[in-house]
């Protein structure tokens, strides 16, 4: 059902591959063939300052409107984009407005215009700078916890099982299940990755995603690896759906994957796939988008989705030829199929844009901003099928890294561009500007991480021969999907960062997302909001 009356004016449009192709050609245009100058999308005629107050006066008015809802919600919706610091969001908000045409700055994610917005701490119980399994435990379990562990408290210590015995806290989604609410979670990285994994299983060790990552101690004291407790899930009426990568996870080693040919790397001889559909009346196990399109979410009670051998691809990267579906195609087929098998009870799906985190790792700005720009399509997709009366869907993310905007450029620069700054009287320069060692340089940077790269040879997608520090970027086009920014401190993957990151959030109790609030808050609100 569609949501009556959407606040949103101005939503990220979901373009198709060829528009999508066409407007990153647009955006490439914007730097010159010398690449030494640029041109800029002029301010639209339409900014004066009398519609500058204006529009303030009619954001004011919007404000004044607001309502708050605190009726029961019947489903909650949480996405998590990994990684996706403020500066992330500011700087894909750009980047999609530029994709459409404009100068970007005036541009909103589809998020964004969500009438709650709060900021997160982030800071796990033992490092000043997070990880993806503590915060993802604490926002689906509500505690804070170690790094590098899932769905246990504080006092497990990573990788060893024995101290983890008896420190295990149920998640929102195990509650959900047990209270007859259907669920599901989609991600963009392997299902048994960290913040999928928070949603259903109980490890001291984030990397035990299959049985021939645990240790003879593990195996000892009977701790299971990750894919084995997604299969054996237990709670209510099992998981509904759950999409994302991964097979190799779930596939014994003498037996191949249907993706890739490739083998699984499990020991134990055990299809997990196959004991999926055993497991489950009404169930499917799906590797491909053809197969995703096709599935008849009112006979199917149980979908599993593996669509790559470990992590899915970027989204610039999944191509018309791909067989993998993007996140927003995930995001409708979880949603129709937990509306459809849920009835009256509701549901709870939790959605991922993992492979933000992964691009800002390799220090490439390109596509940690592409993956945030769908997981905005992938909100709106959630937007047009739920009604916000009944439907609470927030937007977070874990923890944020250390891409930083700077360089004062002028209005309507290139996002990815070299800065180009204005003259002493607040016009665009014609020439880029330089830093003092008379090198031009980038609007974005990372702090730390492999550095610059650019058409570098082999799979500069994943593998960065990158070099930290100052480069002569004279005759570089920065803007070029492949192009890796600038490092200062040398690390072979750049970082999280620690600052606090936000939290958008509309629908029932909603309002409660109202200043700083520990990351573990974020569970006692969808609690609450379920009226538990």
């Amino acid at each position: 059902m569609k949501s009556a009356a959407s606040p949103l004016k101005s939503p990220v449009h979901r373009l198709s591959k060829t528009t999508y192709g066409f407007a990153l050609a647009l955006v490439a245009s914007v730097v010159s063939v010398n690449v030494h100058s640029q041109t800029f999308y002029p301010a639209p005629a339409s900014e004066t300052p009398e519609s500058w107050f204006a529009s303030g006066q009619a954001e004011l008015q919007r404000a004044l409107q607001r309502t708050q809802n605190t009726r029961r919600a019947k489903n909650i919706i949480l996405f998590v984009g990994d990684g996706m610091g403020i500066s992330t969001v500011t700087a894909a908000r750009i980047f999609a407005g530029q994709l459409q045409g404009s100068a970007g700055e005036e541009n909103f994610l589809s998020f964004e215009q969500f009438p709650a917005v709060a900021l997160s701490k982030t800071y796990n119980t033992n490092q000043q700078t997070s990880d993806s399994a503590g915060t993802a435990t604490a926002i689906m379990a509500g505690i804070k916890t170690r790094a590098g562990v899932i769905g246990v408290n504080q006092h497990a210590d990573r990788a060893n099982c024995q101290s983890s015995l008896g420190t295990e806290v149920p998640s929102l989604m195990q509650q959900a299940a047990e209270r007859g609410l259907a669920t599901g979670f989609v991600t963009t990285t392997r299902v048994t990755h960290a913040t999928p994994a928070a949603t259903y299983a109980h490890s001291p060790e984030r990397d035990w995603e299959n049985d021939s990552a645990l240790p003879e101690e593990a195996l000892q004291h009977g701790c299971k690896d990750i894919a084995q407790q997604l299969i054996e899930f237990s709670y209510g009426n099992g998981i509904n759906v759950a999409l994302g990568g991964g097979i190799e996870q779930f596939l014994p080693e003498s037996k191949t994957d249907p993706v890739t040919g490739g083998s699984g790397l499990r020991k134990d001889e055990r299809d997990l796939t196959l004991e999926w559909t055993d497991r489950y009346n009404n169930s499917a196990f799906i590797w491909n988008k053809e197969q995703l399109g096709a599935v008849n979410v009112d006979n199917t009670q149980h979908l599993l989705g593996l669509f790559s051998r470990s992590q899915m691809d970027y989204a610039y990267d999944r191509n018309t030829d791909s067989t993998q579906p993007d996140l927003p195609s995930m995001t409708e087929t979880a949603i129709r199929l937990l509306q459809a098998q849920s009835g009256d009870s509701g549901f709870f799906l939790m959605v991922e844009a993992g492979r933000i985190d992964h691009a800002h790792h390799a220090g490439n700005a390109f596509r940690a901003l592409d993956d945030t720009r769908e997981l905005s399509d992938a909100v709106l997709a959630a937007i047009e099928l739920t009604n916000e009366q009944d439907t609470l869907i927030i937007v977070t993310a874990d923890h944020s890294h250390s891409l930083t905007i700077g360089g004062y450029s002028t209005r309507g620069n290139p996002i990815l561009g070299a800065v180009v700054g204005n003259n002493n009287h607040g016009h665009a320069n014609e020439q880029r500007s330089v830093a003092r060692d008379s090198l031009p340089y980038t609007t974005l940077g990372y702090r730390d991480g492999p550095g610059f790269a650019v058409n570098a040879g082999g799979d500069v997608r994943y593998t960065i021969p990158g070099a930290p520090g100052r480069h002569d970027l004279s005759d570089v086009d920065p803007t070029h999907p492949d192009f890796h920014q600038e490092a200062l401190v040398p690390l072979q993957s750049e970082g999280h960062a620690g600052e606090d990151v936000a939290i958008y959030a509309r629908g029932p109790w909603s309002h409660l997302f109202h200043s700083t609030h520990e990351q573990h808050f974020i569970y006692h609100v969808m609690r609450h909001a379920y009226g538990w």
